[in-house]
């Protein structure tokens, strides 16, 4: 078999079919994409004098989903030169241009009969070898194949990507009687290393694993929602966040989805099934009458919620599912909310909230998640092998921060089945034999070890050998030293992990001490650092709130000392003996971004949000991180390019004043905050195993501090060029006179002051000028509104 996937083929350009080819293209992989041939031609075609003939005109439908992907939100592409990847076609004229791709992934309606018919026309094209699957959400993977050669039927499974196949971490495989146990082992292992998916196999049953459950507690929640009298909104503001859940959390969840895609769905598991879960799976008629209104949720501009315009703005609206009539969007506040709200961690919400009995809120908890836990149970070794399976297709799928049996396990296993069996509920046998022989828990940890409940006995469950788990990692080795901003921690191999873990893990003088500490330790005892955390986000910033005070209270000499503390701190990373390496992930903003940029080197997530956003709060960076965005701008360029620092001054102005955010890593890569020496990780669970390799790399390839350099300015022209920019925005009306202020302090210091252009500056000359630009500008009043406004509203102000 085919050991690697170098090009690949998707047939069928849907939002799901283009959105794989574009995740594909993301990675590296050339696709092709593949459409049907258009029965008709457009006004616009005819006018053109086109025919059904042209090649414009037969490659329509997969050029206009091509297009499309530059236009969708959230979008499917890292960059737009993932475009480049994707070939265009159809399905009647390009598919001998199958013979020489690797994998072949059908996209197509959901209906077997096409099914069959596309896969019948592929085997006549592919050559012996070449992956097949379909990406089918839940028609038997086994009767699609089940006419085609047996070379066909060997390297043919289902994989099934979750929308949109950029973010959504799942992809389910799954394999049928006569898939080559190789070529799975194969697919599992390429979803995760190179496609960066959570690669769950599960069996060949109606919407195999995360749908089957996921449709399910939602069509329960909708069900207990009409029988308790709750209300769109109460059950939304319940069953989020709060119990572990998205934002979404039910019905804003179902808005996104779509309500179409949501009753198919339901529909081909109703079709499938008898007795009680038929009746589950039968989709409410309130539902059925939104769908025939074309409530369709987001993508019809309403469904469980509407927004409307009003004399304050816009306002949302809930549905109410009696009446089919928006209404004022209503919360569930009750003792035991409030109680929920008061703990720590998503498993101590949970379990406040179910143990309220007699509150609404915890009977509605307990209500939807007591059916939702023993069907999850029931289908054990019915939709998957093992409890882990299960438990991470609906965390990668659904996005739940505790996958079912581990719900059960937060909120007390053996409780739980004596109250489930006190209310009627017939609880799967296996569960009861497992409290039975004394057991407590799916899950158990023993020296750091993670076991799961299989079959009578606890199994260790496995991880790919890149996965480091910190928290894991700590509860074994302990920590080097810690504060309360961060830990030093022994990564194995000679090599140390610098984590953040304050909150929203912003920078303060704890992060500062240990960022110190930790270079002097790897100085004397490792091979190097990485620094990098397993939280949220790498890194949101300085603490702003803690800055806004100082500044209120007049204490800039405190801020001073601080800002000083922070710029000797990220120059001390620059020029450790020792290699460095960040791995930023998510929001990697502000103070983030400057102890990022001066590492020996960076390896990002492939989902990097990375940028200088300090005047967005009336700001500049205090850290460095103009001056290095600048160097590395510099060191970028072409080796014979002729050197215009106007030109790279003017290119770092821009994206520090308009507080420019990458919205990917490859993004960042090509705002300069990455370069080639700098790697990319596509699975964020390999982000740490990644940089320390690149750590070990360095170090074993003789690393040797920098030196300290000179920087070539821009100096006074290239002082007035950006402020004369800044002005003329301000008199076109998009700049106001406090960010004209801000962009001269800017510029100033950027240009290395009123110096004659190509002057050498020692760094420090621009750190202090940078420093003084901080602080004068933080005790700007206009400024510190910005700074409260950001803090209260989360967004910034226009003042």
């Amino acid at each position: 078999m085919k050991q690697t996937i170098k090009r690949a083929a998707v047939l069928g350009s849907g939002v799901m079919g283009s959105g794989i080819a574009a995740h594909l293209a993301n990675v590296g992989i050339p696709t092709i994409m593949l459409d049907i041939v258009p029965r008709e031609l457009t006004n616009s075609e005819e006018k053109k004098g086109l025919t059904i003939e042209d090649r414009a005109v037969r490659n329509r439908i997969a050029a206009q989903s091509k297009k499309a992907l530059l236009k969708q939100k959230p979008s499917p592409i890292t960059s737009k030169s993932s475009l480049d990847l994707i070939e265009i076609g159809n399905m009647d004229d390009d598919m001998d241009k199958l013979n020489d791709v690797d994998w072949i992934i059908e996209v197509v309606v959901e209906n077997l009969a096409i099914k069959k018919k596309v896969f019948a026309n592929v085997d006549k094209y592919r050559t012996e070898g070449t992956i097949v699957s379909s990406n089918t959400s839940g028609i038997s993977v086994e009767d699609m194949a089940a006419d085609c050669s047996e070379d066909f039927r060997k390297h043919f499974l289902g994989t099934h990507f979750f929308n949109p196949a950029r973010y959504l971490k799942l992809l389910e495989v799954i394999p049928t009687k006569d898939t080559d146990p190789d070529v799975l082992a194969f697919m599992k292992t390429f979803g995760e290393n190179v496609l960066g998916k959570g690669v769950v196999e599960a069996k060949d049953t109606p919407n195999f694993i995360a749908n089957r459950i996921g449709t399910y507690g939602l069509l329960v929640t909708v069900q207990e929602m009409l029988k308790g009298g709750y209300s769109v909104g109460e059950v939304d503001s319940v069953t989020g966040p709060m119990i572990g859940r998205p934002k979404s959390a039910t019905f804003r969840t179902l808005d996104v989805v779509g309500l179409d895609t949501f009753i198919h769905v339901a529909k081909n598991v109703h079709d499938q099934v008898e007795g009680k879960e038929k009746e589950v799976f039968n989709v409410p008629e309130f539902i059925l009458k939104m769908q025939g209104n074309g409530w369709l949720g987001s993508k019809s501009g309403q469904g469980f919620f509407v927004k409307k315009k009003g004399e304050k703005g816009s306002t949302i609206y809930e549905l109410n599912p009696e009446t089919l009539e928006y209404e004022d969007r209503k919360k569930l506040k009750t003792a035991a909310t409030e109680m929920a709200k008061q703990e720590k961690g998503s498993r101590r919400k949970l379990k406040a909230l179910i143990s309220a009995k007699g509150d609404k809120a915890g009977d509605l908890v307990w209500n939807i998640s007591k059916p939702a836990l023993v069907y999850s149970a029931a289908l054990l070794n019915e939709i998957a092998d093992d409890i882990v399976s299960i438990d991470q297709a609906m965390r990668w799928g659904f996005g739940w921060e505790l996958g079912p049996f581990e719900m059960w396990d937060s909120i007390g296993l053996r409780k739980s089945v004596e109250r489930m069996q006190e209310e009627g509920e017939t609880v799967p046998k296996w569960v009861l034999k497992l409290l039975e022989d004394g057991n407590e828990s799916f899950y158990k940890t023993e020296n750091g070890t993670i076991y799961y409940y299989d079959n009578g006995e606890y199994k260790q469950q496995t991880f790919n050998k890149k996965e480091i788990n910190l928290k894991q990692l700590k509860s074994v080795n302990g920590v080097i030293k810690k504060n309360n901003g961060a830990s030093l921690i022994d990564l194995g191999d000679g090599v140390a992990g610098l984590e953040f873990h304050s909150q929203s893990n912003a920078i303060g003088p704890d992060i500062i001490q240990m960022i110190n500490f930790a270079l002097e330790e790897v100085d004397k005892n490792y091979q190097g650092l990485v620094i990098g955390n397993q939280g949220k986000n790498f890194c949101v910033g300085a603490n702003l709130a803690m800055m806004l005070m100082e500044a209120q209270d007049d204490n800039f000499f405190e801020l001073d000392m601080v800002v000083k503390q922070f710029q000797d701190a990220a120059m001390n990373i620059k020029y450790s003996n020792k290699p460095v390496v960040t791995a930023p992930f998510n929001m990697t903003l502000g103070g983030g971004a400057e102890f990022s940029l001066p590492a020996s080197a960076l390896q990002a997530s492939a989902e990097t949000y990375m940028g200088l956003v300090e005047f967005g709060v009336g700001l500049i960076p205090g850290g460095g991180g103009t001056k290095e965005l600048y160097l590395k701008q510099l060191r970028n360029l072409p080796k014979g390019v002729d050197l215009d620092l106007s030109k790279v001054a003017n290119d770092v102005f821009e994206k520090v004043a308009t507080a420019k955010v990458s919205t990917s890593a490859a993004e960042a890569h090509e705002n300069g905050f990455l370069n080639n020496q700098d790697g990319i990780s596509v699975n964020p669970d390999h982000l740490l195993h990644d940089a320390k390799q690149k750590v070990l790399a360095l170090a074993s390839a003789g690393y040797q501090a920098l030196m300290r350099e000179k920087v070539p300015v821009v100096g006074d022209s290239g002082y007035a060029a950006m402020l004369m920019g800044a002005k003329s925005l301000h008199s076109s009306g998009f700049a106001s006179e406090h960010d004209v202020k801000i962009a001269e302090k800017l510029a100033y210091m950027l240009s290395g002051g009123r110096i004659k252009e190509g002057t050498l500056v020692d760094e420090q000359v621009l750190l202090d000028l940078e420093r003084e630009a901080f602080l004068s500008l933080i005790g700007e009043r206009k400024t510190q509104e910005r700074m409260q406004h950001m803090l209260v509203k989360g967004k910034p102000l226009r003042n």
